[in-house]
């Protein structure tokens, strides 16, 4: 009997587990037949924000919260001199719900507020669940709910479809983006980091820590309050007039969305909201993440699917962004959060470690999302690398557009680190670039802020080391081996792995042009310094210095890439692979892509067969524009030749007498310098 669902369709492999596979489409089907009602859509349930919370009215304010534990609650702030009283007490409506309703002048825009929830045995404050507005006391570090209410934001572009085929994203964290050693803002990003990346090419920014969070040294991590934009950046309309200006570019903005876990603290976040440790999390040994320092929420209660699909919503809807990039996807896939896991099989991904209601919730998410905007980006941050996670959910996955390629930096790493130059293998770095599902998009990239916070390495760091500090200057302190190889090679890894995608490319702020040091926020241990907490763009722009090659190669790579329309989905032909030479070449559509990996040999009419015709040089990392040694000449025109005309075959290493070529192929030669890599154009 052939699979109902078209995944297993798609990979037979998959069929023992049709079952599994198949209940858990079910289950999200019938999750969402029972939030739903059948009388109303996903997005129309999502819609939390707009009943709980501060809401602004045409007689007052409004104020509502869900506490079913409470007995009682107050507001407290600014507008009562932070006492509870009976003109601000909330009334139980039933449900859990509490509610009040407020004058015009009981408070003004800018006020800030707490609640005071009582339940049997205890009280405390607590900063409302929905709160859109969050910000911290310069001096007291406190952090309280604020009200706000000023004249609507008027978005410039209020349609924006992104045109990110392929997708090139651009990671940032706005607090890091400027170079002064303190924490920058949305308008700080938007007039001097904005336009670097439109000039570069890059078509998305993926922006973290945009979820309010008491720490800011976890990089956003641990979320506090979940509708509320980080104030210590500046304001809501700041963020929206950012996010406005990078459509006006043609620039999509999406975020690090956070709905993995929680931060613990109860004053800031919603630990023990209304005295109880469960009302969003998990009761007993599953409530707190065993390596995260956090709570996990309870993905099977209504109130919780309620609460994270309207924050989905509200992100979309408020502030415009163009999708989202969840995090920590594996940590809610599978009871264990994927530690200790190995996953070298198919059964490890039905083998009643996974959290049935964690996948529904990923799975109800997607189609909230686009529902409310069918154009919307949505990527998974997993390394288990569970089958379906970016497929149709009509098909049986879980919805995702694309999925994080989180073994490809790995590898980088692991290379750089333990296999000598002469040894890399192209063969191995070509599969690992290009085994991915065929039926789901994948996001690569050579690394991202987890290899440039302390404790880690950037590739940059690794190929060069301390050899960064004085020799980098193109006027002073000369070159070294150990730098020359590292331009080199940064230069052809992202050349590598960008022009292999299925779906998308990713990099990190800085990384294209080999930002030295680490990323290490204002911490006890250094100080509380935000030194390492910034990017110095001054070393970019310096002539004099070596980063602009690096910078301006990116820029061209990604401008080939991105003038492609649909590159992602033109297939990768492997031409040629010669292990023992360090050598591969690949096609993708008019595009051929050579690179010599080895440190010391350097080819001489080197040939490999490719498609006959003419082909011109249009991208190589030793051009000295690129701080290459500019060993070949790009002006050529390079024809294929045919040996059965009395021409020479070349290198022929390995290679049979035969006269007899594949169809529509000819020999090509090239001059390959070592350590390099050229991309060629077939001319029509």
């Amino acid at each position: 009997m052939e699979p109902r669902l078209q995944i297993i369709k798609n990979d037979p492999y998959l069929e023992p587990f049709e079952n599994a596979i198949d209940a858990r489409y079910n289950y999200a089907i019938a999750k969402e037949q029972e939030l739903t009602g059948g009388n109303q859509t996903l997005a129309e349930f999502a819609s939390g924000y707009l009943y709980f919370g501060l809401h602004k009215t045409k007689t007052g304010w409004t104020f509502r919260e869900y506490a079913p534990n409470a007995t009682e609650i107050f507001l407290i702030g600014d507008f009562n001199n932070w006492q509870q009283g009976p003109e601000y007490q909330l009334q139980n409506i039933g449900g859990g719900v509490w509610e009040i309703n407020l004058p015009s002048h009981a408070m003004r825009h800018g006020d800030l507020y707490k609640l005071m929830m009582h339940w049997e045995g205890g009280f405390g404050e607590r900063i409302p669940a929905w709160s859109t507005r969050v910000v911290q006391d310069d001096l007291t570090k406190i952090f309280s709910a604020q009200v706000w209410a000023p004249t609507a934001y008027k978005w410039k572009n209020k349609r924006f479809k992104p045109n990110t085929q392929p997708l090139l994203i651009y990671e940032c964290h706005i607090g890091m983006a400027g170079e002064d050693e303190k924490v920058s803002t949305y308008s700080e990003f938007r007039k001097n980091v904005l336009p670097r990346i439109y000039k570069d090419g890059y078509n998305c920014i993926q922006i973290m820590a945009i979820q309010e969070h008491p720490y800011y040294g976890s990089f956003g991590y641990h979320v506090s309050n979940f509708f509320a934009a980080s104030s210590r950046f500046g304001t809501p309309e700041e963020l929206k007039e950012l996010i406005d200006e990078a459509h006006s570019l043609g620039i999509a903005v999406i975020m690090d969305l956070v709905h993995s876990h929680a931060v613990k603290n109860t004053k800031e976040g919603l630990g023990l909201f209304d005295g109880t440790p469960y009302l969003y999390f998990h009761d007993g040994p599953r409530r707190e993440h065993p390596a995260w320092d956090s709570l996990c929420f309870d993905y099977g209660k209504g109130c919780v699917l309620h609460y994270l699909l309207s924050n989905c919503k509200f992100w979309l809807e408020e502030y415009h962004f163009d999708g989202f990039r969840f995090d920590g996807v594996t940590s809610m896939l599978y009871y264990s959060h994927g530690l200790g896991e190995d996953f070298t099989n198919y059964g490890c991904y039905y083998n009643g470690n996974q959290d049935g209601d964690a996948i529904c919730y990923l799975t109800l998410a997607n189609k909230t999302i686009h529902q409310v905007n069918p154009n919307a980006i949505t990527i998974a941050e997993d390394m288990s690398g569970m089958p379906g996670l970016a497929a149709p959910i009509e098909s049986g996955g879980m919805g995702f557009n694309y999925r994080l390629a989180m073994g490809i930096p790995d590898f980088w790493i692991k290379t750089i680190k333990e296999v000598q130059d002469d040894k890399w293998s192209v063969g191995s770095i070509i599969w690992e670039l290009t085994n991915h599902r065929w039926d789901e998009h994948t996001i690569n990239y050579t690394e991202s802020h987890d290899q440039a916070l302390v404790g880690d390495k950037t590739i940059i760091f690794r190929l060069i080391d301390a050899d960064m500090y004085w020799h980098m200057s193109k006027v002073a302190g000369g070159t070294t081996y150990m730098v020359d190889r590292g331009l080199a090679l940064h230069k052809m890894i992202r050349l590598i792995t960008a022009s292999t995608i299925n779906g998308g490319y990713l990099n990190f702020m800085g990384n294209e042009f080999g930002h030295p040091e680490w990323i290490d926020f204002p911490r006890e241990g250094n100080g509380w310094s935000y030194k390492y907490a910034r990017r110095q763009w001054h070393l970019v722009d310096d002539k004099n210095l070596k980063y602009h090659w690096l910078g301006d190669f990116d820029k061209e790579m990604i401008t080939l890439i991105k003038d492609i329309k649909g590159f992602q989905d033109y297939p990768v032909y492997n031409y040629w692979e010669r292990i023992d030479d360090q050598v591969i070449a690949y096609g993708r559509k008019d595009l051929l892509f050579v690179f010599n990996f080895s440190p010391d040999r350097s080819y001489t009419d080197y040939g490999m067969l490719v498609p006959k015709g003419s082909y011109k040089v249009v991208l190589n990392t030793d051009a000295p524009e690129f701080g290459g040694f500019g060993q070949t000449d790009d002006s050529i025109i390079h024809f294929t030749q045919n040996p059965n005309k009395g021409q020479t075959r070349g290198r022929k290493k390995n290679e049979s007498t035969e006269n007899t070529l594949p169809e529509g192929k000819e020999w090509l030669m090239l001059y390959l310098p070592a350590r390099s890599a050229m991309v060629l154009r077939k001319q029509k």
